[in-house]
Order: structure tokens, then sequence, then C-alpha cells
């Protein structure tokens, strides 16, 4: 279900870099960005295009002996730098400039950071930057404006009728014989695992961005 690329509208702020990378966390350096212009950043988003490689934030998903590197770092334990790596990126674009916030809108495949990214950018600019704010609008075939579901709507039934899409979440009817009467409603309910199982690897896919 996580597969395929992914797309994300990402906004950064110029002249801050963060330990996290992004704007949860402790500034470890500032630099003037009076300078730079629409053009500048436009320029420089054409060598983040393609197969690029990429150094993945300390404060990540990523493991070291079994444990997240960002669980490490909390307890204040020496992290080494991971090495860069391949990563693809479809397409980016510059939605808005105003200074010192610009917009991104970035389509990339799997392993890929918008945090690192950023951070690169500002290099790039001769100054630096962080993610201040990040949201995911496409996941494989699934769009946020096509298939995102209203909380008004947030009903067993209508999850139960989502979840028709996804026949791999589903586990096999002979495995889970039920009476033709019951409601498909009581059946997804049967079926605990389903939603355990998935909320617990969406949850680690999204500690990815």
């Amino acid at each position: 279900m996580l597969s395929g690329s992914k797309r994300y509208i990402a906004t950064g702020e110029l002249g801050k870099a963060t330990d996290t990378l992004d704007s949860t966390g402790k500034v470890t350096d500032e630099k003037p960005y009076d300078k730079i212009t629409q053009e500048d950043i436009e320029g420089v988003l054409q060598k983040f295009t393609g197969n690029i490689m990429q150094v993945p934030p300390l404060y990540s998903a990523l493991k070291k002996d079994g444990q997240r590197l960002s669980t490490l770092m909390k307890r204040g334990e020496a992290v080494e730098a991971r090495p860069a790596r391949l990563v693809t990126v479809y397409s980016i674009s510059l939605l808005r400039f105003q200074p010192p916030l610009f917009t991104l809108d970035v389509e990339c495949g799997g392993g890929f950071y918008i945090r690192s990214l950023v951070n690169d950018i500002g290099k790039e600019l001769s100054s630096c930057a962080n993610v201040l704010e990040l949201t995911r609008t496409k996941q494989g075939p699934f769009t946020l404006e096509e298939h995102a579901l209203p909380e008004d709507r947030w009903t067993i039934d209508d999850i139960t009728q989502a979840l028709q899409h996804c026949p791999s979440l589903l586990p096999e009817e002979s495995a889970f014989k039920k009476p033709k009467s019951e409601k498909s409603s009581d059946q997804v309910l049967s079926y605990e695992y389903i939603t355990l199982s998935e909320t617990k690897r969406e949850e680690d896919a999204i500690k990815t961005l």
C-alpha cells in the first residue's frame, strides 16, 4: 500500500539550520539570506532532479543496532552520519517565494527525505534552511485530494467501503467464514489485526519524512 512515488508540498525557512532539519529542532546555525532571489532558488532546484545522492537526517527512522537513530539522539548518544545514498526526484518546482519562506512541490521515490533536501538547498544558496511545514499529497496511486476521507465520514461503514479498494489488506475469506447475513462493518470489526498492523506500518512510513 505504501509503495510507489510520493509527493509533498514543503515550506522551508531560509537563514536557520536546526539539529532535526525542521522547525521542531534546536537552532544550530544562522546565516544571511537577504540576497537570495527566486531565480537563485529555481536555478538550484535543477541540481536536485533525477537520481541524486542524499545524506539521511540523524533524526530519522533509520536504525542502528535495532534502535531508531532519532531515539539514540534524544538520549544524547553519539550517532555517526549515515553515508549518502542514491534517491530519485521525479519532479521539483518552486510554488512560492516570500523571504525567508519558500514552498516546493516535490515528487520523489522511496527513502527520500524532504528535510535533507531543504537543508541541502540552503547550503547550495550559501545560506541554510529548515523545514517549516510539510504535507504529503500523494502516495502511490492515492492522492490527498481524491482519496482522503473527511473527518465527518470516519464511520465504520465508510471505512469498510474504502477497504474494498485495497484487497491486499483483507484476510482470505476461507480463513474467516462469516454468515451471509452479517454486515460488512461487523466483519471489519472482527478483523482487528488489519487496522493494528497497517496502522503501525503507516506510522513507521510517516516517520521517514
